[in-house]
């Protein structure tokens, strides 16, 4: 598969435009500047815990993280690409980067996993994936894109659902994956030293919110909300504290080796006999708000998740279906298109997608029905807002 057919004659003049950005930065040692990009957030909760959503404790952690920067950093701008819980585009939060002239831009993620026993933080580079794990991770937060008016247009035809696309992505690693690779390595080593949460390492993959950045720039999973003890440890608030303190203690050591200053003794985080992930959690736990939308009962709005497309008919039952439930069937310019699903909430439509992409069907997405009308998702959003 060719580049053009994929990211289109845009992306690559834009890799051509991008490589010589990064050539003519590449003598630039100081760090004026920083963008922090809480992950999801609106009607894009993430992923969900038992009693958390991704999108708060991504903001809670972005904000915490800024405040200790500035407070102790006066020389460095901080940027959020969102302070509140709003939906930002993927592209966009590149884009506020790249206009501000960034030096370095650090996502805000949680992870999740069919398995509750996975745990730990990972940190993430712009790169070729090297394992299907890496793989599945880019793609569950790439799905973020679905939400979006002609996403399509906006990512160069790109389809968060095909592994073909993810191959071309080694073609984008910029001259700043070494000073990428760096910062993510000292926020890894913080939150394994200081915190105690487990190192599963710096690793490479094909995030769409990293492609478009002429900066330094990482991907933090900061824990699994699929697990207990990583969930209830990033929902309270001196967990939060301390993932943020780590990230921040990062970047100050990351600056301070980039820029050739002396490392202050007191900025040193002093070890406990136990390690704040090893303490019991006895704060309060934050807890999300309640985002679901409210409709005029004359008008019923549902979401459903698409999974499957046919010239032929076929059984609901069908073995191809692998086991989904709650299978229904339309018919529409000649196709048999098969969803499941009949969610009220953007949020609850987004973590019916995430299991049906767990189950196999990665290149399925989300469709609304207004009265069983079908309409675009963003129409079908753009309503739920007016009526709320």
């Amino acid at each position: 598969m060719q580049v053009k057919r994929i990211f289109g004659f845009f992306g690559i003049v834009y890799l051509i435009i991008l490589t010589s950005f990064n050539i003519c930065n590449a003598q630039n040692t100081k760090v004026k500047t920083i963008v922090i990009d809480a992950g999801h957030g609106g009607y894009d909760p993430g992923c969900l815990g038992s009693k958390t959503k991704e999108k708060d404790i991504n903001l809670a952690i972005s904000l915490k993280v800024g405040e200790y920067i500035e407070k102790n950093c006066p020389d460095v701008k901080v940027i959020f690409t969102r302070k509140t819980d709003e939906f930002v585009e993927l592209y966009k939060r590149a884009e506020i980067a790249n206009e501000n002239k960034a030096d370095l831009f650090i996502c805000i993620h949680c992870n999740s996993n069919p398995s509750k026993a996975s745990y730990g933080t990972e940190t993430y580079v712009m790169g070729l994936y090297k394992t299907e794990a890496n793989l599945m991770v880019a793609q569950k937060e790439n799905s973020s894109i679905l939400l979006e008016d002609s996403y399509a247009n906006n990512y160069d035809g790109f389809n968060p659902g095909s592994t073909e696309a993810y191959i071309i992505f080694s073609l984008y690693q910029n001259a700043y994956l070494d000073q990428s690779l760096n910062f993510a390595t000292l926020v890894q080593k913080q939150i394994k030293n200081k915190v105690g949460m487990l190192d599963r390492g710096v690793k490479q993959a094909g995030f769409l919110v990293l492609w478009k950045t002429a900066m330094p720039s990482v991907l933090i999973e900061t824990g699994f909300l699929s697990n207990t003890k990583d969930e209830d440890f990033l929902a309270s608030a001196s967990g939060q504290d301390n993932i943020a303190n780590s990230i921040f203690k990062a970047f100050k050591e990351y600056k301070n080796d980039l820029e050739g200053n002396k490392i202050n003794d007191k900025d040193t985080i002093q070890n406990n006999d136990i390690l704040p992930y090893q303490k019991p959690i006895k704060d309060t736990v934050v807890k999300a708000n309640d985002t679901t939308k409210k409709v005029s009962p004359k008008d019923e709005i549902v979401f459903k998740v698409q999974f499957a497309t046919s010239s032929e008919k076929k059984p609901l039952n069908s073995p191809a279906f692998k086991g989904i439930r709650d299978i229904q069937e339309y018919y529409q310019s000649g196709l048999y298109k098969y969803i499941t699903g009949n969610e009220s909430s953007p949020e609850s439509a987004m973590a019916l997608l995430g299991k049906v992409h767990d189950m196999g069907f990665k290149d399925a997405f989300l469709v609304a029905f207004l009265n069983g009308e079908k309409i675009s998702p963003q129409e079908a959003m753009k309503l739920l807002k007016k009526s709320k």
